[in-house]
């Protein structure tokens, strides 16, 4: 079992929160409880039908259950459970847990960072995506039609349980998405993550974002480097109907964002093929683009992404390693897809 402490700058109160990593770990969820102040009474437990993970808690439990499929990520679910916690009487001082992959932990974040201004939010993430990046970090949203995760608010956890034995009967797919997420801290960082186990991998995941996060809480900077590959996952996504998952979305993304790099002189030959190794061979995970809208409408939709400021922003990797590029030349994307998606 690892335990990862996610320390925040600002503020009067203690602003740490831990993430415990290992095997059957949501057995503490009762401790984690009890030990966020004041001390809850009630609890309002977001889940979808479809996640098979007992969750067993002393105190009295409301469940919520959300659609599934990103048509339910949206503010008509954000409202509804908020009308739930009104109708149970939750106050301030209660608690929601999230407990499900990405989806669930994004949408029970922003229902409790919205309820009464703000109140606890406990996450535990049953997927590999969720762990390693979803549930960490206190960013919370919901989509609208024009794009993904554009409303949303910054909204830290009071906790995190990811529990390794909920991965044991993740579908192929949900693997792959994890996977698509994991392949981008191979670039952040010079560990060879390829060589740890899985509870080792996935808690150096959680360190590193735990380090990124606690230097940049509101993206306003170094914090953007977590959405390396995301994005043309993101115009992917939207592209397809959500067809292409995220995380599927994100792996396609890496290898296009380590292309555009190149044509920019930021990196070599051979740390593409670094990448390709890494998505392609080590997770077998695509590296393609895949024909789901022309180069014009993926171009359009790459200018909406939450990142852009002044044109089009990408995360390249480069001399200094990952970092935000700001006013990346609109033609030169627009040949790098036209080369990948004519290639």
């Amino acid at each position: 079992m690892q335990r990862v402490s996610v320390s925040l700058a600002g503020g009067a109160d203690d602003r740490s929160y831990d993430v415990v990593v290992g095997h059957g770990v949501i057995d503490q969820l009762d401790e984690m409880l009890s030990a966020l102040l004041p001390t809850p009474q009630r609890v309002a437990l977001i889940t979808q039908p479809s996640i098979g993970i007992e969750v067993s808690t002393s105190l009295p439990l409301h469940r919520f259950e959300i659609g599934i499929g990103e048509q339910f990520k949206n503010l008509a679910t954000v409202q509804e459970l908020c009308e739930g916690f009104a109708e149970a009487g939750l106050t301030r001082g209660d608690v929601v847990v999230g407990v499900g992959g990405g989806m669930v932990t994004d949408v029970a974040g922003f229902a409790a960072a919205s309820y009464h201004r703000g109140i606890s939010v406990v996450h535990v993430p049953t997927t590999l995506l969720g762990m390693i990046d979803a549930a960490i970090g206190g960013k919370t949203g919901v989509n609208l039609p024009q794009g993904k995760n554009l409303v949303g608010a910054f909204w830290q956890p009071s906790g995190v349980l990811c529990d390794l034995d909920a991965l044991a009967t993740l579908p192929e797919r949900e693997v792959r998405c994890g996977n698509g997420e994991m392949a981008k801290y191979h670039f952040l960082t010079g560990d060879d993550l390829a060589a740890l186990d899985l509870e080792a991998r996935v808690g150096r995941c959680v360190e590193i974002k735990a380090e990124v996060v606690a230097s940049d809480e509101r993206e306003s900077g170094r914090r953007a480097i977590l959405n390396y590959g995301h994005t043309l996952a993101h115009a992917l996504e939207i592209a397809s109907d959500h067809d292409i998952a995220h995380g599927e979305a994100v792996s396609i993304g890496l290898i296009f964002a380590a292309r555009l790099a190149q044509r920019l002189g930021r990196i070599d030959a051979a740390r593409l093929n670094e990448h390709l190794d890494v998505v392609g061979d080590l997770y077998g995970l695509k590296t393609e683009i895949p024909k789901v809208g022309s180069a014009d409408e993926l171009l359009e939709l790459m200018f909406r992404d939450k990142k852009a400021i002044d044109g089009l922003t990408f995360v390249l990797d480069g001399p200094n390693g990952v970092e935000p590029v700001v006013g990346v030349d609109a033609a030169v994307v627009r040949e790098v897809l036209d080369e990948a998606l004519n290639g």
